[in-house]
This record gives structure tokens, C-alpha cells and sequence, in this order.
């Protein structure tokens, strides 16, 4: 019979010890149940034929440690009890037939997954000890489901109901965050696969908890339940009760499960302007408009107003419906012009909503009000530009010290131009934005505050 090792290592600068438990190619480990073996700062190196650990594996100690091995280690019971952050980083996947219970400290997946079986649990889970995994992995359980009512497998944190038999039911949850452009970024720590044998006609309820450790940013009280059937491709399916007390988000009606997660509520403009240029025509105003997309646009309506409170529409143009590219349009109204006129366009979507673009004059006027505006910004700036001839500007901003961290080109057209300048990605601050064409330019301090 081979024998156990247990491997000291120290690392004299550091002025700590790493012990290791070796569980080496051809150990027979013969254990009663329920007892204990107390892992103070010791790593487990597992190499042995996959055999039930029936030991309760306590890890304790102030440093981080490592679980690893050739093969499977198939624990029945782990407790961590690791001093503060201190976690036990995996590095492979493990079995747990019964329980892992925290009392302390983290268990880091590290891309690698824990496997409950059908009986096994994780418990004593709180904002300040528990699974994390943000650069993927996951802990999984498998259950029988039939007509299921609040019923939290594992303990993972996924409560279902359904009138519906769900048969033999996956449940995976993994703590890497999922980019979803459709709420402007990635979602929280924690996401649910869910896959059931029977997966249709379910008129099921989700509850997703979740930790505030896990928001990744993101406020608890924006969060909406996402969908999606590849992990690739998401959908906004909205909540139907928002606990941020009780830390979950619950929705009912769900017609099939697949991989679930929280981000923010999706938010799809009817119509995201680009550019918009009033210019003159022997005396007629012409106007250009573009969009960057459309959601449910039904018309545009052109509109003039002498002093800024009162519009009249002077022409209409059919909108796109649904659209992701760019997409131009024009307006020539013959008589139009008037000495201090200013022009915006009204977008009509298919509920009623309207989207307005800014009001800029005609450049039919001999003299123009400049402005760069909102100050301060959360996502896009607007600013007016005049150009005798079709040209390119370049927008440039700096921060407080003088560096640039953006630039864009932007096309301009003759005449008055009122243009939008992305800042969503650029982080609150106090930034210059100098704006170069031909021989003119904008220059203006903003402030950016997120909301």
C-alpha cells in the first residue's frame, strides 16, 4: 500500500508555510463518516483512484489554499472556516455527494466546477463567505421536479414553481459576469443554467437571488431578469417583484427555462440621432437627418418655431420601423426660412411616443447661437457647427492632466450641423472637448456624471 505524504513548503520571504496533503496514485483512504480532518493553511493534492472521501474536510487558516490533483476527489462533506478573504482556490473540478457549509472566508471556482450530484447542498452562504467564480465555472445540481412549489435545489439560490412536471432538472450557477448589450453592459455575478426535461407549456415562477457583492457595479434597484438560449444572445424579460431587502428578483409566466441572469432594464430609444443640418437652398430651408437606429419609428415630423415655444410642422417624412445602420433623410420646404427661425424634428413611434432632436437654425442667417450642451453630460453631448462646404470634424477630449483618451470623426454637411458626441464610455469627471473643422473650432470644458 502506498503511503499518505504530507509535503511542507516554506517561503522564508514571505515568513509563512504551505503544508500539503498528498493523496498519492495507489492510496487506499479508509475514513469513518463524520469524522473530521482539520486542513489549517494546507493544500489537498488529490492523485489517487476517485473513491468516496467520507471525512468531513474542514479548511481552516489565514491563507489562501489550493485543492487540486490528477484525479477526481469525490468529497462527501467540505466546511470552510478560513480566517476573513481567504479562499480555497480550485484547481480542478470536485464532488460533493452532501454538503459544503460555510462559516467563513470563499471558495474560488477558478473556471472550474463542483458537482452536487442529486443530494448534495451548499449552505451558510451571506454577503461575507460563499462561492465566487468571476472568471467562470460552476456548481451544479441535478433534482427531479414535479410540479414543483418554491423549491431551491441545492440551496443554490434559483427557487422555481410550477403546475408543470419538470422531470430530472439541471441547475447550474456560475459567478462570471455576461455581456449583454442590450442593457449597456454585463450583468451581476451570478447567473442560473436551468435545463429541464420537459421545457415547454411551463406558466412557471423564477426567484433569482443574489448577493450585493455580486452587483458588479450595477444598482440593485435597476435590476431586470435576462434570458437567453445560448448564453450568447439575450433577451429583457423583465421582473415581476423586486425585493432589494430581501436581495431577489422574481418573475412569473415563464413558459421555458434556459440561462437567466440580472442586468439593467433594456432601454431601446425610438430614435438615436446622429446628425442633424439645417442648411439653405436659394432661400429654402433643407434639412438632413440621420439616425443610428430605430425602434418602432412610424414618421418624422419636421417642425419650425420663431421663438422656441411654440412649433409648427412644416412636412413629414415616413420613418424606417426597425432599424440597427444608419439610415439618412431630407426635407426642402420652399418658403420655409424665416430670420430667426430655429427647426427640429419630432419622431412619432407606433405607441404614440415622440423623440425630439435639437433646434438649430437655418444657416440662412447670417449669425448663429453657438452652444455645446447638456453641462453636465451622462451620455451624449450635443453641439452646433457651421460649415460653408461639405467637411470632416474631429472631436477630441482630454482629461484634468492633459491627455487625450478619445477622438472621433464626425461628416459634416454644408450649413448648420448639430451633432452628437458619445461620452457614454468615458468615465464622471471634468474633461476638455475641442472640436476642429476646415478653420473653425468648438472647445469646451463638460463635466460627465453618470447616473
Amino acid at each position: 500500500m502506498k503511503k499518505l505524504c504530507i509535503l511542507s513548503t516554506c517561503l522564508l520571504a514571505s515568513v509563512y508555510c504551505h503544508a500539503q496533503l498528498q493523496i498519492g496514485a495507489g492510496t487506499s483512504w479508509k475514513s469513518e463518516a463524520g469524522t473530521y480532518l482539520v486542513l489549517d493553511n494546507m493544500e489537498l493534492q488529490h492523485d489517487a483512484t476517485s473513491a468516496s472521501l467520507d471525512n468531513i474536510f474542514k479548511f481552516t487558516g489565514n491563507q489562501n489554499i489550493t485543492v487540486g490533483g490528477a484525479t477526481l476527489p469525490l468529497f462527501s462533506n467540505i466546511q470552510v472556516a478560513l480566517t476573513g478573504s481567504s479562499k480555497i482556490v480550485l484547481q480542478r473540478t470536485i464532488n460533493i455527494s452532501q454538503a459544503i457549509e460555510f462559516q467563513s472566508g470563499f471558495l474560488d471556482l477558478n473556471n472550474n466546477n463542483i458537482d452536487l450530484g442529486t443530494s448534495g447542498s451548499v449552505g451558510g452562504e451571506s454577503e461575507a463567505t460563499g462561492i465566487t467564480g468571476s472568471n467562470g465555472g460552476y456548481v451544479q445540481i441535478t433534482n427531479t421536479l414535479n410540479a414543483p412549489v418554491s423549491i431551491n435545489p441545492g440551496n443554490l439560490g434559483a427557487v422555481l414553481t410550477s403546475l408543470q412536471n419538470l422531470g430530472s432538472t439541471t441547475i447550474r450557477r456560475g459567478h462570471r459576469t455576461q455581456n449583454i448589450a442590450g442593457s449597456g453592459g454585463g450583468s451581476i455575478l451570478r447567473y442560473y443554467d436551468i435545463n429541464p426535461a420537459n421545457n415547454t407549456g411551463l406558466n412557471a415562477t423564477l426567484r433569482f437571488a443574489f448577493f450585493n457583492t455580486e452587483l458588479n457595479g450595477l444598482d440593485a434597484n435597476s435590476l431586470v431578469l435576462w434570458r437567453s438560449p445560448d448564453g450568447v444572445s439575450w433577451s429583457d424579460a423583465g421582473f415581476t417583484t423586486r425585493n432589494i431587502a430581501g436581495n431577489y428578483v422574481e418573475k412569473t409566466g415563464i413558459d421555458a427555462f434556459s440561462t437567466w441572469t440580472l442586468a439593467r432594464v433594456s432601454n431601446p430609444l425610438p430614435v438615436v440621432y446622429i446628425l442633424f443640418n439645417a442648411g439653405c437652398d436659394n432661400g429654402n430651408v433643407k434639412l438632413t437627418w440621420k439616425t443610428a437606429q430605430e425602434n418602432n419609428s412610424s414618421y418624422f415630423n419636421v417642425e419650425r418655431s420663431m421663438g422656441g415655444d411654440s412649433w409648427t410642422v412644416i412636412g413629414s417624412q415616413p420613418a424606417a420601423g426597425n432599424s440597427s445602420i444608419a439610415r439618412s433623410y431630407s426635407f426642402t420646404g420652399n418658403n420655409t426660412w424665416a430670420s430667426g427661425a430655429v427647426y427640429r424634428i419630432a419622431e412619432y413611434d407606433l405607441n404614440g411616443s415622440i423623440k425630439y432632436s435639437g433646434s438649430i437654425h437655418a444657416d440662412c442667417d447670417a449669425d448663429n447661437d453657438w452652444k455645446v450642451w447638456p453641462n453636465p453630460v451622462a451620455e451624449n453631448l450635443s453641439a452646433t457647427i457651421k460649415v460653408a462646404k461639405e467637411s470632416k470634424a474631429l472631436v477630441k477630449i482630454f482629461d484634468s492632466k492633459g491627455s487625450m483618451i478619445s477622438q472621433q470623426q464626425i461628416n459634416l454637411l454644408k450649413g448648420n450641423n448639430l451633432v452628437q458626441i458619445n461620452m457614454n464610455t468615458i468615465a464622471s469627471g471634468t474633461y476638455q472637448v475641442i472640436a476642429t473643422w476646415n478653420n473653425g473650432q468648438i472647445q469646451k470644458k463638460v463635466s460627465i456624471v453618470k447616473r
